[in-house]
């Protein structure tokens, strides 16, 4: 009988520094990668019949992913927001790591990883989730999956697995935000995102062109670099008699402060100092008015700054 890969009974596991994590994550997981072609013109002066290019293929593009955590009060997806938001040892470039999506019928494996953008929920009424995707040096399949009933050996995965909390209790988003530390009320709904852009390393000679035959042999980007970070989001709210004279307003360096409550105490918190930030009106059946803000200031660590 023919096994297929069905997503739906796929896990995903992230190893960083020695220890394993079981992700919890949303069915919209998704990964590739794409190789770059080089086409060439084949016709000749002598020859005006070839009319398809030939191509050279030699080196892989870096591969994508993305997924989406709920963030639980158990907290056991800290570590998916640590990847996101702290620098490694180096104190200039973000953290790595390796992902494997196992099926029943194989073991899929992301090498160095990087998540370059990350997006909390923060809407009322739905569960707060944070939202990820990335690229990664390589995608490959390193082994079978965990259905033995074909009598084949599961892939043994890297790093001690970390236990995870016995219970798994969704949030919902009651959000409390402070702009140049006044509350901010009246409000229908707030953004939250990070995002690190950073610029890959093409590991890409001519000695190792000449000797690319199929994939395992490709030449696959070797690194990369932090080339800068953004965090930014929106706030939305009605414009009543208590806030109409502020309307199309800017500021240029203020705070900017997004939470979420739960069971009456702070759960994420984004206290951002120096945000620039600038209003815009929206005219539906009620009146809204948007502050689109971004920071500006430079955290020496941005996982004391966006604490969860």
């Amino acid at each position: 009988m023919t096994a297929y890969n069905f997503l739906r009974e796929s896990n995903v596991h992230l190893v960083y520094g020695g220890s394993r994590y079981l992700l919890k994550t949303t069915p919209d997981v998704s990964f590739s990668q794409t190789f770059a072609e080089d086409a060439y013109e084949v016709k000749t002066l002598h020859d005006q019949t070839k009319m398809f290019q030939g191509t050279s293929i030699t080196k892989a593009n870096p591969a994508n992913f993305s997924f989406t955590v709920s963030l639980t009060t158990e907290k056991d997806e800290t570590i998916v927001k640590s990847l996101l938001t702290d620098y490694d040892s180096t104190g200039s470039n973000i953290k790595t790591f390796d992902l494997f999506i196992v099926t029943g019928e194989s073991t899929f494996k992301l090498n160095e990883c990087v998540i370059t953008n990350g997006d909390f929920n923060l809407a009322k009424g739905s569960n707060l989730t944070l939202a990820v995707s990335g690229e990664a040096q390589k995608l490959e399949r390193v082994g079978h999956g965990y259905d033995p009933s074909e009598g084949l050996t599961p892939y043994s995965l890297p790093g001690s697995l970390v236990s995870a909390s016995s219970t798994r209790t969704p949030t919902l988003s009651l959000i409390d935000v402070e702009v140049s530390g006044s509350d901010v009320s009246n409000i229908i709904s707030a953004t939250l995102s990070v995002q690190n852009d950073i610029s890959w390393t093409p590991f890409e000679t001519l000695q190792s062109s000449l000797s690319v035959t199929n994939a395992s042999t490709a030449m696959y980007p070797s690194g990369f670099t932090l080339e800068r970070r953004v965090v930014s989001g929106n706030i939305t709210q009605y414009i009543t008699e208590n806030n109409s004279s502020t309307v199309q307003s800017f500021n240029t360096d203020t705070t900017v402060r997004i939470k979420t409550i739960v069971n009456g105490n702070t759960f994420l918190d984004a206290n951002l100092a120096n945000c620039m930030f600038t209003k815009r009106m929206s005219q539906n059946e009620v009146f809204t008015q948007t502050f689109d803000y971004r920071l500006i200031g430079n955290p020496a660590n941005l996982s004391t700054v966006i604490t969860y």
